[in-house]
């Protein structure tokens, strides 16, 4: 599993960072809350460890943007913000546990096994980027306020693309996940999918949304 700790205390994110990959988790590290929404929104993490005071940018507004954006990695604050309704803040803005330091590591890794398995057993029902919204389970797409008809295949591609937003896939990936079949690199059936994706929740908008990376495959962004 892969860990977000956005901490700007250098000795608090070495001890974290040493703890949980000892643990044998995968850790990355942001200093400041800009660094640590950047990593959040592109990366593809199971749990974000997020400081409150952070330079730059502070955590309410990290987990804020997160959220608006549609992006609905689990959230554990771990702050010195000890007061009651700090506490209410960062649930009410959709955090998933609040942990106060100074804490005990225990606790810690107690409160994130309790995180990721309630996260793993919590689909998401909808997701957002900028005007594109997409309802998971009615299968409805709209951009613009706008209704885009998709066929059942366009619609497990933008599926596929847009809960691993920020993440470049490559054709493999995505002819296994969305045709559960082994990509033949003779065959352009996902260039073709992409093409007709395009027309439908690109060309009639000015802001692009799904872009090409040359040689390696799509992501779905906003740049």
């Amino acid at each position: 599993m892969r860990i977000l700790i956005v901490e700007d205390e250098p000795k608090t994110a070495a001890y974290l960072r040493k703890g949980l990959s000892e643990g044998g988790y995968i850790v990355d590290c942001a200093v400041d809350g800009e660094e640590g929404l950047h990593l959040a929104q592109t990366g593809n993490y199971d749990l974000v460890i997020l400081d409150v005071m952070l330079p730059r940018r502070d955590g309410w507004s990290v987990i804020t943007e997160l959220r608006r954006a549609g992006k609905q990695t689990p959230v554990l604050f771990l702050t010195a913000r000890d007061q009651v309704h700090d506490r209410v803040k960062g649930l009410e803005l959709g955090a998933d546990d609040y942990l106060v330091k100074p804490f005990a590591f225990s606790e810690l890794l107690a409160r994130m096994h309790s995180v990721l398995r309630r996260g793993s057993s919590r689909p998401v029902e909808t997701l957002k980027l900028t005007d594109l919204e997409i309802d998971f389970p009615r299968r409805k797409v709209t951009r613009g306020g706008k209704r885009v008809d998709l066929t059942a295949k366009e619609f497990d591609l933008l599926s596929l693309l847009a809960r691993r937003a920020g993440e470049i896939l490559s054709r493999t990936i995505i002819a296994e996940q969305v045709w559960d079949m082994n990509f033949d690199s003779n065959t352009n059936v996902v260039d073709v999918a992409v093409r007709r994706l395009r027309r439908k929740i690109d060309e009639p908008f000015a802001k692009k949304l799904v872009h090409t990376v040359r040689g390696v495959g799509y992501v779905l962004e906003d740049r």
